[in-house]
């Protein structure tokens, strides 16, 4: 995710202007004792990385580590092309889909900055975005809710690298109502497909100085200013209302393969699509009457909102 340009540049094709809100929208980011001068610009290079963990208790729900089930180390890098981190589903006319599985996030986004120079429309080139949160950490979202940072004419560059230098310096913060799907993950990080021949690249930004690393999902455009759901059916190997079912049973799966009978209710290209899903768990034992969405709707449904979770869809065929 080159997100800092590309996310951008996509905003301005959809005509998004980012136009000013009204004073009383505005996120107060004001001080008393202002410095109206940035420090000297950051080598984002040589700056400290964050140490990031999503699999800890604090981050994970559905992935938490516990010695042996092999999830990766506190920060050490992921790949999500691998088990358990994507999964083979359908979609709602038995299209097979792909999608990653980054656990379960919360509606309510997480907030990031994005600063723009007095007057201009696009981000300050080669400024990294700035977030305020990693996973463990409380109001942690891989959704994020884009704020606009209005800098001087002549700000240079990573001169701001925090959440709490917009705040002290009194930058003018608006909210937009555009959420991006950007999870959060340790550097060297790998999820290598992606729909629309968007970038698989991770991205850095700012966390309290240090950089972070996250990767940019926009398969659809998400808008706020919570973020929205669409259902998803599933099934587990052992249905949830018996010992070790549920998720640590892992799903059904066709004999032979990793196709799963997993169905989302829709695509990205649907005006109501979300990766945010809502899970719906229909019992194992329609599994192979399960073929698209219809039929995951006539289902024996033994829980019905499970859970929302992240999964991103990166393959149709």
């Amino acid at each position: 995710m080159k997100y800092p340009m590309k996310m951008f540049s996509t905003i301005a094709m959809m005509g998004l202007a980012l136009a000013a809100c009204k004073k009383d929208e505005m996120e107060d980011m004001s001080s008393s004792n202002n410095d109206p001068t940035a420090g000297p610009a950051v080598d984002p290079s040589t700056a400290p990385r964050v140490p990031v963990d999503r699999f800890s208790m604090d981050a994970g729900h559905l992935f938490i580590r516990d010695g042996s089930n092999g999830l990766p180390d506190a920060n050490a890098p992921i790949d999500l092309d691998q088990a358990p981190f994507i999964t083979k589903g359908l979609g709602p006319s038995g299209e097979h889909v792909e999608y990653y599985n980054f656990d379960v996030m919360p509606t309510t986004p997480a907030p990031i900055w994005v600063l723009f120079r007095e007057g201009e429309s696009d981000p300050v080139s080669g400024q990294l975005n700035i977030i305020d949160k990693v996973p463990g950490e409380s109001g942690y979202n891989d959704f994020w809710q884009v704020y606009k940072v209005t800098v001087p004419s002549d700000y240079v560059a990573n001169s701001v690298t925090s959440r709490a230098e917009i705040a002290s310096l009194g930058y003018m913060v608006e909210p937009q109502s555009l959420i991006v799907n950007c999870p959060v993950v340790p550097d060297g990080s790998t999820a290598m497909k992606r729909l629309n021949g968007e970038s698989n690249a991770l991205v850095q930004c700012w966390y309290q100085d240090q950089v972070g690393f996250y990767f940019n999902f926009s398969e659809h455009t998400l808008m706020g200013p919570t973020v929205p759901t669409s259902p998803i059916y599933v099934t587990f190997n052992i249905n949830p209302d018996q010992p070790n079912g549920g998720p640590p049973s892992g799903f059904v799966t066709e004999m032979g393969n990793m196709q799963t009978h997993n169905v989302i209710a829709t695509l990205p290209d649907d005006v109501n699509y979300s990766p945010l899903w809502n899970v719906k768990i229909y019992d194992n034992s329609d599994f192979n009457t399960v073929s698209d969405l219809s039929s995951a709707q006539m289902a024996d449904i033994l829980v019905n909102g499970a859970a929302l979770v992240n999964c991103p869809v990166v393959s149709i065929q």
